[in-house]
Parts: structure tokens; C-alpha cells; sequence
């Protein structure tokens, strides 16, 4: 049986969502702290779900390089990405923002808690993956410097180099002939930026030498824009049982987006040549880059 025979990424993703899951159980502030209120609007949109792909291409990353005995170590990196990540999301839904109703099946922040605390609670897990990343058990994990470097890509992938860069000119390209630099610009920065960032911050805390970081860098880059491709593809034609979230949202904000500009077709067919991009950048791993190789594949058919 071949190697990719042999895996099963399904298993894997559970048992890597399992460890994330429980992690964040474990890192998150409970209830019981004052004003309860924000820890509990912190912990209902973290804890309502989601595939943890940026903590799990981390992790993947990782073993990659034969360091898949550092992941227990890793975990508060691991949670600070899905908090960032997550903390995006509550901000996206917003009313001033995309004004979405659904998230992960269930009603947003917003509509839980009213938009003050949707934004607090926002801002509240931005700060503490901050406060993770530069905390004890990285710290006594990992040698100072590494773990500067890997907060300091964090920070410029989330920022206005990366993430929220993308975001401005996603919001102001809303309704407006847009240029396919302009849609570029956007899904790299928005989604393709926290996507290669995670696979570098693991591929750095691994001890990664600089030609595997720089490949790991090139997968994580071309897997991040397919899953935005992707992303936008599902937003079309995508199931809301499944996708979690409203469908046809695109269309009706005028937001620019890959079907949008070259149609479905050319879409998946972009979609499938980064993903292939992404699995020539692994050429010269063995197979414990199997999981990354796969997890890429799984991008191309994800439903949700």
C-alpha cells in the first residue's frame, strides 16, 4: 500500500482537533473571572467549533521536520492562531463589516452578545494570543530567540502588512470594478498571510534551516490562496448545512472574488494549480510531509 494509502487524514485531523480542542479548553479564561460577561463571549465563539486548519498546518509543519514529539510544547502557539483567526471571524460578522447572522452553525457574537461585546471579545483574543505567544510555557519551551521571530511573523501576518491590509481593501472593493491584482492583493493578504504565517511559526519552532523554511513557506503561501479560492467557490455553490455559514453573501455585497472575475471553472482550475505549487514546494521532504501533502489535497475537495 502506498504511503498516501496509508494515512488516514481524516483520523488525523480528529486526533490533531481533539489536542487543539482541549488546549483551548485548557488555555482559555474561565467564566468564574470577573467580568464574566467577556470571558464568556471569548469562549462561545472559540469553543463553538471549526476545523482548526491553521493550528493543525502548525503542527503538521512540525513533523514535517521530524519535531512531532515538540507538539504538546507547541500548544499555546497552536491556540494563539486559532484565536487570532477566531477573533477575525467575530470582527468579519459584524454589522459594519460583512453583517452575517451565521458562523459555524450557530448565531455570530454579535447576536449573542450585542456588537460592544462582539468587539471587545474580538479584541480580547487578539490580545491574549499575544499574551500566549510570549508567555511561560513557550518561553521555557523554546529558545528566545526563535520565538521572537515566530511572534514577530504572527504580528506582521495579522496586521496591516497582512490580514487587515486585506481586509481594508476587501471592505473598500465592495461594489467596485475591481483588477485582478486588487483580488490578489486581498486573498493573500486576508487569508493566504495567517495560512503561511502558521505553517512557518511551526516550521521555525521546529528549527527549520533556511531552505525548508523557505519551502515551507511557499506551501503555506499557495495553500492559503487556494483555500480562499475555494472559499469563495463555496459561497456560491456551497451547502449552509454544511459551509456553517450564509451562502450567496458574495454576490449580494458586490464583494470581489475569484468567481466573480474568471468564473467558476477557471476558479477550481486556479485553485487546483496552486494546490499543485504547494505539493512541488514539499519535493524534498520524505513522508512524514505526508499529513501537509494531503491536507493541501483535502483543501481542493473541503465542502465546508
Amino acid at each position: 500500500m502506498s504511503a498516501e494509502g496509508a494515512f488516514c487524514l481524516e483520523a488525523y485531523l480528529q486526533t490533531k482537533k481533539q489536542l487543539v480542542d482541549e488546549a483551548l479548553e485548557r488555555l482559555l479564561p474561565g467564566e468564574e473571572n470577573y467580568p464574566p460577561l467577556i470571558f464568556r463571549a471569548v469562549r462561545y465563539s472559540v469553543l463553538a467549533g471549526g476545523k482548526r486548519l491553521r493550528p493543525v498546518l502548525c503542527l503538521a509543519a512540525m513533523e514535517a521536520l521530524g519535531a512531532g514529539g515538540l507538539q504538546l510544547s507547541v500548544m499555546p502557539l497552536a491556540c494563539a492562531l486559532e484565536m487570532i483567526h477566531t477573533y477575525s471571524l467575530i470582527h468579519d460578522d459584524l454589522p459594519a463589516m460583512d453583517d452575517d447572522d451565521c458562523r459555524r452553525g450557530m448565531p455570530t457574537s454579535h447576536k449573542v452578545f450585542g456588537e460592544d461585546i462582539a468587539i471587545l471579545a474580538g479584541d480580547a483574543l487578539l490580545t491574549e494570543a499575544f499574551a500566549l505567544l510570549s508567555g511561560r510555557e513557550l518561553r521555557d519551551a523554546f529558545p528566545a530567540d526563535v520565538l521572537l521571530t515566530v511572534i514577530h511573523e504572527i504580528a506582521v501576518a495579522a496586521g496591516c502588512f497582512g490580514m487587515i491590509g486585506g481586509q481594508v481593501v476587501d471592505i473598500r472593493s465592495e461594489g467596485q470594478p475591481a483588477a485582478a491584482e486588487t483580488l490578489h492583493y486581498i486573498h493573500t493578504r486576508k487569508t493566504g498571510a495567517p495560512i503561511s504565517a502558521s505553517v512557518k511559526a511551526g516550521a521555525l519552532l521546529a528549527g527549520a534551516g533556511k531552505e525548508a523554511l523557505e519551502s515551507l513557506a511557499l506551501y503555506g503561501r499557495n495553500v492559503g490562496l487556494a483555500f480562499q479560492i475555494v472559499d469563495d467557490i463555496l459561497n456560491v455553490e456551497g451547502d449552509r448545512q454544511k459551509t456553517g455559514k450564509s451562502t450567496g453573501s458574495d454576490v449580494y455585497r458586490g464583494k470581489v472574488t475569484y468567481p466573480s472575475l474568471f468564473g467558476l471553472e477557471q476558479s477550481r482550475e486556479k485553485a487546483h494549480l496552486l494546490v499543485q505549487e504547494a505539493l512541488n514546494a514539499l519535493s524534498g521532504f520524505d513522508d512524514r510531509a505526508q499529513p501537509l501533502r494531503l491536507l493541501a489535497k483535502h483543501i481542493l475537495e473541503r465542502r465546508s
